[in-house]
């Protein structure tokens, strides 16, 4: 099913809620800055997969410091 944004989701959806709420709150936070990019549980999946690749990234990188 598809839903206006992130927090749409997360009202509706408690499969959603529940796996947004096991990841980290920085995590989280950053997912909120996302709010209007995620309408499925699989764009949120793919999201947060992604904002950890690229924060993976910028710690190797040295970008973080």
């Amino acid at each position: 099913m598809k839903y206006r944004n992130l927090h749409d989701l997360l009202q509706h959806s408690s499969s959603s809620r529940s796996f947004f709420v096991s990841l980290p709150v920085e995590l989280q936070c950053k997912l909120h800055e996302h709010n209007d990019y995620v309408h499925t549980a699989a764009e949120l999946h793919a999201r947060a997969e992604a904002v950890q690749s690229h924060q993976r990234l910028m710690d190797l990188g040295g970008w973080n410091n």
